[in-house]
Protein backbone atom coordinates (compact mmCIF):
# COMPACT_ATOMS: atom_id res chain seq x y z
CA UNK A 1 0.00 0.00 0.00
CA UNK A 2 1.26 3.37 -0.55
CA UNK A 3 -0.56 5.34 2.08
CA UNK A 4 -3.23 6.90 0.14
CA UNK A 5 -6.75 6.59 0.51
CA UNK A 6 -10.02 5.92 -1.79
CA UNK A 7 -13.62 6.57 -0.41
CA UNK A 8 -16.39 5.25 -1.99
CA UNK A 9 -19.90 5.71 -0.51
CA UNK A 10 -22.53 3.44 -2.17
CA UNK A 11 -21.56 -0.12 -2.40
CA UNK A 12 -23.83 -1.13 -5.01
CA UNK A 13 -23.46 -1.71 -8.55
CA UNK A 14 -21.59 1.68 -9.74
CA UNK A 15 -19.77 1.57 -6.15
CA UNK A 16 -18.25 -1.50 -6.73
CA UNK A 17 -17.14 -0.79 -9.83
CA UNK A 18 -15.85 2.33 -9.11
CA UNK A 19 -13.60 0.51 -6.34
CA UNK A 20 -12.55 -2.18 -8.62
CA UNK A 21 -11.50 -0.18 -11.29
CA UNK A 22 -9.48 2.64 -8.83
CA UNK A 23 -8.62 1.17 -5.79
CA UNK A 24 -5.50 -0.99 -7.24
CA UNK A 25 -2.70 -0.04 -4.20
CA UNK A 26 -4.77 2.12 -2.30
CA UNK A 27 -6.92 1.60 1.36
CA UNK A 28 -10.43 1.37 -0.03
CA UNK A 29 -12.78 2.45 2.55
CA UNK A 30 -16.14 1.49 1.39
CA UNK A 31 -19.03 2.94 3.11
CA UNK A 32 -22.88 1.76 2.96
CA UNK A 33 -25.93 2.37 5.05
CA UNK A 34 -27.33 -1.35 4.27
CA UNK A 35 -24.73 -3.71 6.14
CA UNK A 36 -25.61 -6.75 3.79
CA UNK A 37 -24.65 -4.71 0.66
CA UNK A 38 -21.65 -3.82 2.24
CA UNK A 39 -20.13 -6.94 3.47
CA UNK A 40 -21.03 -8.67 0.01
CA UNK A 41 -18.84 -5.94 -1.86
CA UNK A 42 -16.22 -6.00 0.51
CA UNK A 43 -15.57 -9.77 0.90
CA UNK A 44 -16.27 -9.67 -3.37
CA UNK A 45 -13.14 -6.66 -3.45
CA UNK A 46 -11.33 -8.29 -0.98
CA UNK A 47 -11.14 -11.75 -2.83
CA UNK A 48 -9.96 -9.78 -5.49
CA UNK A 49 -7.18 -8.52 -3.79
CA UNK A 50 -8.26 -5.65 -2.85
CA UNK A 51 -7.01 -3.66 0.58
CA UNK A 52 -10.65 -2.62 1.90
CA UNK A 53 -12.19 -1.41 5.26
CA UNK A 54 -15.77 -0.96 5.67
CA UNK A 55 -17.83 1.87 7.42
CA UNK A 56 -21.81 2.08 7.68
CA UNK A 57 -22.69 5.38 6.95
CA UNK A 58 -25.63 7.51 6.90
CA UNK A 59 -25.47 9.88 4.56
CA UNK A 60 -28.22 12.29 5.62
CA UNK A 61 -26.73 12.38 9.52
CA UNK A 62 -23.86 15.39 9.34
CA UNK A 63 -22.37 13.31 12.05
CA UNK A 64 -22.36 10.04 10.21
CA UNK A 65 -20.55 11.77 7.16
CA UNK A 66 -18.40 13.42 9.69
CA UNK A 67 -17.22 10.27 11.32
CA UNK A 68 -16.68 8.34 7.31
CA UNK A 69 -14.43 11.51 6.89
CA UNK A 70 -12.24 11.17 10.26
CA UNK A 71 -11.95 7.71 9.60
CA UNK A 72 -10.55 8.00 6.17
CA UNK A 73 -8.09 10.78 7.53
CA UNK A 74 -7.02 8.67 9.95
CA UNK A 75 -6.44 5.55 7.69
CA UNK A 76 -3.74 7.65 5.44
CA UNK A 77 -4.03 10.32 2.79
CA UNK A 78 -7.50 11.07 1.21
CA UNK A 79 -6.59 11.18 -2.45
CA UNK A 80 -9.67 10.08 -4.14
CA UNK A 81 -13.67 10.36 -3.11
CA UNK A 82 -16.43 9.12 -5.03
CA UNK A 83 -20.09 9.11 -3.86
CA UNK A 84 -22.42 6.81 -5.57
CA UNK A 85 -24.73 6.24 -2.98
CA UNK A 86 -28.77 7.39 -3.94
CA UNK A 87 -32.41 6.22 -4.27
CA UNK A 88 -34.50 6.59 -7.27
CA UNK A 89 -38.02 7.18 -8.07
CA UNK A 90 -39.07 3.74 -7.82
CA UNK A 91 -37.58 3.22 -4.53
CA UNK A 92 -38.04 5.67 -2.10
CA UNK A 93 -40.61 8.45 -1.25
CA UNK A 94 -40.25 12.58 -2.13
CA UNK A 95 -39.01 13.03 1.26
CA UNK A 96 -36.40 9.89 1.11
CA UNK A 97 -35.26 11.05 -2.29
CA UNK A 98 -34.29 14.48 -1.69
CA UNK A 99 -32.60 13.67 2.28
CA UNK A 100 -30.46 10.77 0.56
CA UNK A 101 -29.73 12.15 -2.90
CA UNK A 102 -29.61 15.69 -2.13
CA UNK A 103 -28.66 16.44 1.09
CA UNK A 104 -26.21 13.31 1.48
CA UNK A 105 -24.14 14.85 -1.73
CA UNK A 106 -24.27 18.03 -0.05
CA UNK A 107 -23.13 16.73 3.01
CA UNK A 108 -20.58 14.55 1.52
CA UNK A 109 -19.08 17.21 -0.17
CA UNK A 110 -18.94 19.73 2.69
CA UNK A 111 -16.97 16.84 5.61
CA UNK A 112 -14.59 15.55 2.68
CA UNK A 113 -13.27 19.02 1.61
CA UNK A 114 -10.98 19.64 5.08
CA UNK A 115 -9.80 15.84 4.66
CA UNK A 116 -8.79 15.88 0.91
CA UNK A 117 -5.34 15.67 0.03
CA UNK A 118 -3.71 18.44 -2.27
CA UNK A 119 -3.51 17.15 -5.80
CA UNK A 120 -6.54 14.91 -4.94
CA UNK A 121 -10.08 14.62 -6.58
CA UNK A 122 -13.70 13.92 -5.46
CA UNK A 123 -16.77 12.70 -8.34
CA UNK A 124 -20.65 12.91 -7.45
CA UNK A 125 -22.24 10.68 -9.32
CA UNK A 126 -25.19 12.71 -10.45
CA UNK A 127 -27.41 11.62 -13.10
CA UNK A 128 -28.57 12.52 -17.02
CA UNK A 129 -32.17 12.81 -14.76
CA UNK A 130 -30.36 16.14 -14.26
CA UNK A 131 -30.66 17.38 -17.99
CA UNK A 132 -34.20 16.21 -18.54
CA UNK A 133 -35.78 17.59 -16.08
CA UNK A 134 -37.73 21.08 -16.50
CA UNK A 135 -35.51 23.87 -16.00
CA UNK A 136 -35.45 25.98 -13.03
CA UNK A 137 -35.81 29.72 -12.28
CA UNK A 138 -31.90 30.88 -12.12
CA UNK A 139 -33.08 32.04 -8.05
CA UNK A 140 -33.61 28.42 -7.59
CA UNK A 141 -30.57 27.05 -8.58
CA UNK A 142 -28.96 29.89 -7.06
CA UNK A 143 -30.50 28.35 -3.53
CA UNK A 144 -29.71 24.74 -5.00
CA UNK A 145 -25.95 25.87 -5.43
CA UNK A 146 -25.44 27.82 -1.44
CA UNK A 147 -28.05 27.71 0.95
CA UNK A 148 -26.37 25.76 3.69
CA UNK A 149 -26.72 21.95 3.99
CA UNK A 150 -28.21 22.51 7.36
CA UNK A 151 -30.74 24.53 5.62
CA UNK A 152 -31.25 22.90 2.36
CA UNK A 153 -34.32 20.68 2.55
CA UNK A 154 -36.15 23.32 4.19
CA UNK A 155 -35.78 25.27 0.53
CA UNK A 156 -39.54 26.74 -0.46
CA UNK A 157 -38.78 25.53 -4.14
CA UNK A 158 -38.41 21.61 -1.89
CA UNK A 159 -42.22 22.16 -0.39
CA UNK A 160 -44.56 19.17 -0.66
CA UNK A 161 -46.86 21.43 -2.84
CA UNK A 162 -43.65 22.02 -5.31
CA UNK A 163 -42.50 18.81 -5.70
CA UNK A 164 -45.22 16.50 -5.60
CA UNK A 165 -43.85 13.03 -7.04
CA UNK A 166 -40.44 11.13 -6.77
CA UNK A 167 -39.74 11.76 -10.14
CA UNK A 168 -39.85 15.29 -9.75
CA UNK A 169 -37.62 15.18 -6.60
CA UNK A 170 -35.19 12.54 -8.63
CA UNK A 171 -34.54 15.46 -11.14
CA UNK A 172 -34.61 18.45 -8.97
CA UNK A 173 -31.92 16.69 -6.45
CA UNK A 174 -29.65 15.08 -9.57
CA UNK A 175 -29.61 18.48 -11.15
CA UNK A 176 -28.63 20.27 -7.62
CA UNK A 177 -25.81 17.78 -7.48
CA UNK A 178 -24.09 19.24 -10.25
CA UNK A 179 -24.81 22.45 -8.91
CA UNK A 180 -23.28 22.11 -5.57
CA UNK A 181 -20.10 20.56 -7.25
CA UNK A 182 -19.67 23.63 -9.00
CA UNK A 183 -19.64 25.45 -5.69
CA UNK A 184 -17.70 22.91 -4.36
CA UNK A 185 -14.91 23.13 -6.71
CA UNK A 186 -14.02 26.34 -5.41
CA UNK A 187 -13.75 25.61 -1.95
CA UNK A 188 -11.87 22.48 -2.96
CA UNK A 189 -9.86 24.18 -5.25
CA UNK A 190 -8.35 26.08 -2.09
CA UNK A 191 -6.65 22.98 -0.97
CA UNK A 192 -5.38 21.82 -4.43
CA UNK A 193 -7.74 19.14 -4.94
CA UNK A 194 -10.22 18.85 -7.49
CA UNK A 195 -14.28 17.64 -7.74
CA UNK A 196 -16.29 16.93 -10.63
CA UNK A 197 -19.96 14.99 -11.07
CA UNK A 198 -20.50 11.87 -13.97
CA UNK A 199 -23.94 11.93 -14.82
CA UNK A 200 -25.05 8.16 -16.03
CA UNK A 201 -27.81 7.54 -18.59
CA UNK A 202 -29.99 4.28 -17.92
CA UNK A 203 -27.28 1.87 -16.54
CA UNK A 204 -27.75 -1.96 -15.85
CA UNK A 205 -27.79 -2.00 -11.96
CA UNK A 206 -30.10 -2.99 -9.37
CA UNK A 207 -31.44 0.23 -9.21
CA UNK A 208 -31.57 0.79 -13.53
CA UNK A 209 -33.28 -2.71 -13.69
CA UNK A 210 -35.79 -1.42 -11.02
CA UNK A 211 -36.79 2.00 -12.93
CA UNK A 212 -36.79 -0.34 -16.32
CA UNK A 213 -39.74 -2.25 -14.78
CA UNK A 214 -41.24 0.79 -13.27
CA UNK A 215 -43.72 3.42 -13.95
CA UNK A 216 -41.23 5.12 -16.55
CA UNK A 217 -39.23 2.11 -17.98
CA UNK A 218 -41.04 2.21 -21.00
CA UNK A 219 -39.64 6.23 -21.12
CA UNK A 220 -36.57 4.76 -20.45
CA UNK A 221 -36.58 2.24 -22.89
CA UNK A 222 -37.23 4.80 -25.75
CA UNK A 223 -34.72 6.94 -24.60
CA UNK A 224 -32.23 4.24 -25.38
CA UNK A 225 -33.40 3.14 -28.29
CA UNK A 226 -33.34 7.09 -29.72
CA UNK A 227 -29.15 7.18 -28.35
CA UNK A 228 -26.37 6.45 -31.09
CA UNK A 229 -25.14 3.73 -29.15
CA UNK A 230 -28.64 2.23 -28.79
CA UNK A 231 -27.68 0.33 -25.48
CA UNK A 232 -27.81 0.40 -21.54
CA UNK A 233 -24.59 1.45 -19.91
CA UNK A 234 -22.47 -0.68 -17.60
CA UNK A 235 -21.62 0.07 -14.35
CA UNK A 236 -17.70 -0.43 -15.92
CA UNK A 237 -18.98 2.79 -18.47
CA UNK A 238 -19.26 4.40 -15.25
CA UNK A 239 -16.15 3.36 -12.94
CA UNK A 240 -13.85 4.37 -16.42
CA UNK A 241 -15.59 7.77 -16.52
CA UNK A 242 -14.89 8.13 -12.87
CA UNK A 243 -11.16 6.96 -12.89
CA UNK A 244 -10.82 9.81 -15.70
CA UNK A 245 -11.87 12.68 -13.74
CA UNK A 246 -9.93 10.91 -10.71
CA UNK A 247 -7.07 10.49 -12.50
CA UNK A 248 -3.62 12.70 -14.03
CA UNK A 249 -5.16 13.19 -17.33
CA UNK A 250 -7.90 15.69 -15.92
CA UNK A 251 -5.83 17.84 -13.70
CA UNK A 252 -7.80 20.81 -15.68
CA UNK A 253 -10.95 19.56 -14.86
CA UNK A 254 -13.11 20.37 -12.16
CA UNK A 255 -16.34 22.14 -11.10
CA UNK A 256 -18.22 20.48 -14.39
CA UNK A 257 -20.34 17.51 -14.86
CA UNK A 258 -19.37 14.99 -17.55
CA UNK A 259 -22.53 13.25 -18.89
CA UNK A 260 -22.31 9.36 -19.91
CA UNK A 261 -25.47 8.63 -21.15
CA UNK A 262 -24.57 6.88 -24.76
CA UNK A 263 -26.03 10.26 -26.03
CA UNK A 264 -29.57 9.86 -25.22
CA UNK A 265 -29.61 13.22 -23.96
CA UNK A 266 -27.91 14.85 -27.41
CA UNK A 267 -30.58 12.79 -29.09
CA UNK A 268 -33.60 14.64 -27.12
CA UNK A 269 -32.28 17.55 -28.41
CA UNK A 270 -31.05 17.51 -31.68
CA UNK A 271 -33.07 18.56 -34.92
CA UNK A 272 -35.15 15.81 -36.53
Amino acid sequence: MNGQVLVVVGAGGMGEAVARRSGQGRTVLLADIGEQTLDHAGRALTGEGLSVVTQVVDVTSADSVRELAARARALGEVTQVVHTAGLSPVQASVAAILAVDLLGVALVLDAFEPVIASGGAGVVIASMAGYLAAPLPPEQERALTTTPSDRLLGLPLLAPDMVADPGTAYGVAKRANQLRVMAASVAWGRRGARVNSVSPGVVSTAMGQAELAGPAGEMMRALIDLSPTRRLGTPGDIAAATAFLLGPESTFVTGTDLLVDGGAVAATRAPA
